[in-house]
């Protein structure tokens, strides 16, 4: 599995209201789209949940990597590059996904926390803690999923959950709203650790 996520920057005095209506209208272009785990489409707003920007930065976790090169070498991708100009597109190879009992639930809020991996950090134990802190995410919070990948060229861990209300108190990160979520391979993720 792959993550990946690209941020739009938007001007402070940008209305958001485009990317709500845009979302509305193309969100559900993707929610068959072959190697698509899921599409959580994603906003920040200035002033809102610590935001210190408006931004659009869909989050995305992929079954294949051809559905997700289909994807940026296609018509849809291409569409954003138009609008908005090509942005960088991070990825992360999926070190541990979960999802609570409940999938059908729609969530509202999404969560992303990236920190970099020390100097000298021993990889294997840190796997472990991650796909443990993973499943105790789920398991022990109101999480409806959460994945924890690492890109390897930087050294940098991205954990990402969706939350179907408020994210609780004291957990880092930034704090999106979810707009829409495509799930069409959702079911076929892969659960737990991923070697």
């Amino acid at each position: 599995m792959h993550a990946m996520q690209y941020e739009i920057t938007l001007p402070a005095d940008y209305d958001m209201g485009v990317i709500r209506h845009r979302v509305e209208s193309k969100g559900h272009l993707l929610d068959a789209f072959p190697g698509l785990g899921f599409k959580a489409y994603l906003m920040r707003e200035r002033g809102r949940d610590g935001s210190p920007v408006n931004q659009y930065a869909p989050f995305y976790l992929w079954n294949t990597p051809a559905g997700m090169h289909s994807f940026l070498w296609g018509p849809g991708f291409q569409g954003l590059v138009d609008d908005f100009g090509r942005p960088v597109v991070q990825h992360w190879s999926a070190l541990a996904y979960e999802e609570s009992a409940t999938p059908t639930v729609t969530p509202r809020v999404a969560l992303r926390h990236r920190r970099s991996i020390p100097e000298g950090t021993p990889l294997p134990g840190l796997a472990e803690e991650l796909a443990c802190a993973t499943k105790e995410l789920v398991k022990e919070s109101d999480a409806l999923s959460a994945v924890a990948a690492v890109d390897p060229r930087t050294w940098e861990v991205v954990h990402f959950s969706l939350w179907e209300h408020e994210v609780p108190e004291g957990r880092p990160g930034d704090v999106f709203q979810v707009l829409h979520l495509s799930t069409p391979e959702r079911d076929r993720l892969a659960r737990g650790r991923q070697w």
